[in-house]
């Protein structure tokens, strides 16, 4: 054994040794919840009623496509930075540039923070308007 070797000289440091690899899922659930934190975002995804029920469904079915948390979040996960596509529905009245604005920060935010990755966009499709006397409520699924 060397006198480096013995020493730990050119050892890599044990934060150093390997890599850490993030799915684009786990970074659409972080973006996910901070778009919901932001007052004025009434629902992520479609804002068709018929759609959120679909994709209901389709959520509380094994196997489906996308969590509820991560519904109307797309991201593209590189080895250091990410991309992310959101889609909301907003609530009637509220400045949807102050509450794109402050979902972006606050997207922009959660992600740098937890995963260490840079965010170099975040796109804000805005689907739908939540108008006070809609109907708040999905249809109950036939399906268990």
């Amino acid at each position: 054994m060397t006198e480096s070797a013995a020493t730990g000289s050119t050892a890599k440091p044990p934060a150093d040794r390997g890599r850490t690899s993030i799915a684009d899922g786990v970074v659409e659930k972080i973006a996910g919840l901070a778009a919901r934190e932001v007052a004025g975002v009434h629902a992520m995804g479609s804002g068709s009623g018929l759609s959120r029920t679909f994709g209901a469904v389709r959520d509380r079915v094994p196997g489906g496509a996308k969590s509820t948390v991560s519904r109307g979040v797309k991201a593209e996960v590189g080895e250091v930075q990410t991309a992310l596509d959101l889609e909301i529905v907003v609530d009637y009245g509220v400045s949807i540039r102050d509450v794109a604005r402050a979902v972006r920060e606050n997207v922009v935010s959660a992600v740098e923070r937890m995963t260490g990755l840079e965010v170099v966009e975040v796109n804000i499709a805005v689907s739908d308007v939540k108008l006070p006397d809609e109907d708040d409520e999905e249809p109950e699924s036939r399906l268990q």
